[in-house]
């Protein structure tokens, strides 16, 4: 499981580290005003619809059903499921697609209510329309990914999402060349996403090895109803964290510049969430389902317990690390170009609020798969969805009396929200069962992040003032630096306390660069 998990977080890091870079090219290309506030919302409409079904979202509904199939049924028919589910999912994505297109001047009107009467509303409109093409790619694409995963071929579904950055990256670095209007650029790259998703689709239909979902076909029979019927709540459910920045979207459109600080402070978030997230979802869902079927209650807790390790080992660090540095990272990656030192400022205060609804948002990654392996997806729905409403109730009132920040503090309640309600009903329902190990070592990993975050809070003011450019080479090296050491210090305590064993780290990783990079 360690050797899967390191693969998948491996490609997904590097797909975090390439949307940073792009991130930042978006930033100074069109800085943070109305031409940003229309793309970044349409961008974000496109992505809520990336991240329901990619990132392990229809990876958490499928792969269930799909072991179900090939172990009651054999692999023909677990072929023919698939063929079935990936014609259908296709098919359903290019009607939705085009019924947004027809309906985006009041699907934009609806997630930015603050746009209409300005020009900002057909900017967005344009940008959607423009973007949707990658829907249509992104179904058979995330399809195709659920049942390698599935298969525990882990390695191409994880690095194949690079595409998506590379496309974008790369024109991007064309157009500061070309030097057009920031109104112009954001067509431009609004056109790349679609082709964008085509490029990812056809590295996984091109690789070697077919026939995992033959004969293609579209079906709505029982079982693919009933299939849909898990699947669909079980997606919304993954795409919590995505459905709460929505939320704060919709709320701050009335704010100009307000959408743009959310969406960067926001992307640092997710560097974190999707290293953890989507490994949960990827490697978890299969490790527990397999336990559940065969009904192991000792692999159960041990997939349970290795998650939960993880999942707290790397979300609390993260959590107090963004929240100490939020200002000089915010400033060392996005105050290029058109993007101010205010709009840095604002976006380092929406950053920290949003940092500390990390862990909630790591959380339910992590127990989610509880549910998703038992058929139960709608506990999970109806807690992403009580979270969304908190989200937008608090928003209403924190963003009234402080602005973006008080929006960025209501995502982050929303996030407990939801995390809280599937501790308690998971506790109630079938118990979360953890190991003596866990017992033993969570405690220690929760005191080894507090003494790195205290030490890097002291560290962090003497070090950053001796630098007079906020985003030079030379602040660059030293928040590189203030990063390296805590991480140093974490692992350090982590081995004091007992927690990891450098063997234990060595022989993971030898794993994964030996053979889980191969599938």
């Amino acid at each position: 499981m360690i050797r899967s998990f390191l693969t998948v977080s491996t490609g997904t890091l590097a797909s975090r580290l390439l949307g940073f870079t792009r991130d930042a090219m978006i930033a100074a290309l069109l800085g943070a005003g109305p031409v940003a506030d229309a793309f970044l919302v349409a961008f974000q409409l496109v992505n809520v619809v990336r991240r329901l079904l990619t990132e392990g979202a229809l990876n958490a509904a499928l792969v269930p059903a799909w072991l179900r199939v090939r172990e009651t049924e054999g692999a023909v028919a677990a072929a023919a499921f698939a063929g079935r589910v990936l014609g259908t999912i296709s098919a359903a994505l290019i009607v939705v697609t085009a019924a947004i297109g027809l309906l985006m001047p009041f699907v934009m009107s609806a997630l930015a209510p603050g746009f209409a009467g300005h020009e900002t509303l057909q900017l967005a409109v344009d940008d959607a329309r423009l973007m949707l093409p990658y829907l249509a790619f992104a179904g058979p694409a995330t399809v195709m990914m659920a049942l390698l995963n599935a298969q525990a071929r882990f390695a191409l579904t994880a690095f194949s999402p690079l595409l998506f950055n590379i496309a974008l990256i790369a024109v991007m670095i064309v157009l500061f060349g070309w030097r057009g209007d920031a109104a112009t650029a954001a067509l431009v790259v609004a056109a790349t996403v679609g082709i964008a998703g085509l490029a990812q689709l056809l590295i996984l239909v091109l690789r070697p090895g077919g026939g995992i979902a033959t004969p293609l076909r579209i079906a709505f029979d029982p079982h693919m109803r009933g299939f849909l019927g898990k699947a669909i709540p079980g997606m919304v459910a993954s795409a919590g964290p995505q459905l709460l920045i929505v939320g704060g979207a919709i709320i701050a459109s009335s704010s100009p510049s307000a959408v743009s600080w959310l969406y960067f402070a926001n992307r640092l978030i997710e560097l974190p969430l999707g290293i953890v997230g989507v490994a949960m979802s990827t490697v978890l869902v299969p490790e527990m389902t397999r336990a559940l079927r065969i009904d192991d209650p000792q692999s159960t807790a041990h997939a349970q317990s290795r998650g939960l390790e993880l999942a707290v080992g790397l979300a609390l660090p993260a959590t107090l690390g963004l929240a100490v540095l939020s200002e000089p990272v915010v400033r060392l990656l996005f105050e290029h170009g058109v993007f101010t030192a205010a709009d840095s400022m604002a976006t380092a205060n929406a950053l920290m609020w949003l940092a500390f609804g990390l862990p909630a948002h790591v959380l339910v990654k992590a127990l989610s798969p509880a549910f998703f392996a038992r058929g139960n997806t709608m506990t999970p729905l109806f807690a992403t969805l009580k979270g969304f409403v908190v989200a937008i109730v608090l928003a209403v009132i924190l963003g009234h009396v402080y602005g973006a920040g008080g929006i960025a503090a209501s995502i982050a309640l929303g996030a407990w929200s939801s995390a809280t309600s599937l501790i308690r009903h998971g506790a109630v329902e079938f118990g979360f069962a953890i190991d003596a190990s866990a017992r033993r070592r969570l405690p220690r990993i929760v005191l080894a992040a507090l003494i790195m975050g205290a030490l890097l809070w002291l560290a962090a003011p003497g070090m950053l003032a001796s630098s007079a450019n906020p985003h030079g080479i030379v602040q660059g090296a030293l928040v590189a630096l203030l990063i390296t050491g805590g991480i140093a210090i974490y692992g350090l305590f982590l081995g004091f306390f007992g927690v990891i064993r450098r063997d234990e780290v060595v022989n993971a990783v030898r794993q994964t660069t030996g053979s889980g990079l191969r599938d």
